[in-house]
């Protein structure tokens, strides 16, 4: 075993083995889809790693149709908000999806969605019973999802250390991590991390609009607080962000940036082992023979009622390709006045690691989801994307700017440049070694993700937190962390020396005017 192994090992292997006792850890998954999918996985990971671990999960409104959930190893303790909040919720989330599907959503819409959650918060926080049940279990860590922020606020009522996933980027979340504006882009920026004059200037006048939306989506939360903590000890959130001993960043496809000790990249934790594709796709992929097929997962509202105009228009748009298309879709919500393109295969779930991984995949159709652009990196399949809504755009912007892929606004679909779009990205052979490029650099990593994760976890637990990754601005006042006072003191110290040479320069001169007039 060479050296450096050896020492990864050390590192991230023996401090497991070193714990007496398998830890009690706590997972919190309050909201569904791809965020519940993320830490399942987590949770997963951690017990088959000799952990004793209990999720608490909300089985409301898991958002995700189709989805074909395994048995667990751990424990489960589930949780229902009640009916009318339910009730609410799905309307207003399924509104959401309207207008982001017509492009009309704002700002606004979003804290809406943000003030329901806060509101969940506040029923789980009432459920005494649960609570308790969870104070009881006396927990080691608690892991939390930063999309919704009530997990924080969860670990904060137990009194106990708690670690942070964050599922996207980092653009969304500011939880302390240098953010030098010459370089790194702000979150709906359209930048890149090489910006002219206008793009840095742009890119710092952007930071205040974002200063002001983080504490915005922050006071969503306010009256949770106020109503679930005493007068005189209610924490702030944007406190409790840095307040987590770790980070774990689900991404390894952002712009280099600096990273504090404590940020931890995890990109890949979905991967799992390649199966074989079942055979109605293999049947169908054969057909193309050399020149494959193109892959096609939006996310499943794109195939609601409201977006038979889209779908008729990708429907086009594949018809034109000499590859065959699998796609994604739901058959029952598939119009029934648009006649499926000769060379589509519509299907209401697929496997779409394995699909990926197939030696025939020639391109991926997705909204550009975090999980699913890591799915594709990790096969060196090029994309062709078309964001939704939240960070979906700035993700599949990475995508274009290191030539993995290009993306389309859903509201610029067209059968024409959907159509030129895909082939320009299949038949230009940069976009494919760009993808490969991207695999090898992931692929290549000494540590697997899931032993990063591990360790890490270990880690803390061994040394009773990460205070010694974190550097002191956390512990700073504002104007002490940026040098306010310091600079201050030096423009005083240095405008009082000017001044007090400018009154000796005043007075030397009518002292020598003085003895002057005196010889005279």
């Amino acid at each position: 075993m060479s050296r450096s192994r050896a020492l990864l090992l050390i590192c991230f292997i023996l401090p497991g083995l070193l714990l007496s006792e398998a830890t009690k850890i706590l997972t919190l998954s309050l909201v569904g889809g791809s965020h519940h999918l993320l830490m399942d996985q987590v949770t997963q990971i951690l017990q088959d790693h000799a952990h004793n671990v209990t999720m608490l999960l909300q089985i409301a409104n898991l958002l995700i149709t189709g989805f074909k959930e395994e048995e667990k190893s751990y424990q489960v303790l589930t949780w229902l908000p009640p009916e009318d909040y339910n009730k609410e919720f799905k309307n207003y989330f399924d509104f959401f999806m309207e207008e982001v599907l017509a492009d009309r959503d704002t700002f606004e819409s979003f804290l809406k969605l943000m003030e329901l959650l806060g509101l969940q918060c506040s029923h789980l926080l009432r459920r005494s019973d649960i609570m308790h049940s969870l104070k009881n279990e006396n927990f080691d860590l608690v892991i939390v999802e930063s999309f919704d922020f009530c997990p924080f606020l969860v670990a904060e009522k137990l009194g106990k250390p708690y670690v942070a996933v964050l599922p996207s980027s980092f653009g969304g979340v500011d939880f302390g991590p240098p953010r030098p504006l010459s370089y790194v882009p702000m979150l709906h920026s359209f930048l890149t991390d090489r910006m002219d004059f206008w793009g840095r200037l742009k890119n710092f006048l952007m930071f205040f609009g974002f200063s002001m939306k983080q504490w915005q989506i922050h006071s969503m939360f306010d009256n949770t607080i106020k109503e679930h903590f005493p007068e005189g000890s209610r924490p702030i959130l944007s406190h409790l962000l840095k307040k987590a001993e770790l980070w774990f960043v689900n991404f390894a496809f952002d712009f280099a940036r600096p990273l504090l000790p404590n940020t931890v990249y995890v990109g890949g934790l979905m991967a799992k082992p390649v199966k074989a594709v079942p055979q109605q796709f293999e049947n169908f992929i054969a057909k193309y023979g050399d020149s494959g097929f193109v892959l096609v997962a939006l996310s499943s509202k794109v195939s609601r009622s409201s977006s038979q105009e889209v779908l008729k228009e990708m429907n086009s748009a594949f018809a034109h390709l000499p590859q065959g298309v699998i796609w994604k879709c739901k058959t029952s919500h598939w119009p029934k006045d648009i006649k499926l393109a000769a060379n589509v295969k519509i299907v209401d779930w697929l496997s779409q690691s394995d699909l990926l991984a197939h030696p025939h995949t020639r391109l991926f159709v997705t909204h550009g989801g975090m999980n699913s652009i890591i799915d594709a990196i990790q096969h060196g399949v090029p994309m062709v994307g078309i964001p939704l809504f939240g960070d979906q755009l700035e993700n599949l912007l990475q995508v274009e700017a290191k030539n993995v892929g290009v993306f389309i606004h859903l509201k610029q679909i067209n059968a024409e440049t959907l159509a030129v779009k895909m082939k320009q990205v299949i038949e230009d052979k940069r976009y494919k070694s760009a993808a490969v490029a991207a695999s090898i650099i992931r692929g290549s990593h000494p540590v697997i993700p899931a032993q990063r994760l591990v360790g890490w976890v270990n880690h803390i637990l061994q040394t009773g937190g990460a205070a010694h990754l974190k550097h002191r601005s956390f512990q700073q006042q504002w104007h002490e962390q940026y040098l306010l006072n310091v600079r201050l003191f030096m423009v005083v110290t240095m405008g009082t020396a000017w001044l007090c040479g400018k009154l000796q320069g005043v007075v030397a001169r009518w002292l020598c005017g003085a003895r002057k007039l005196k010889k005279a």
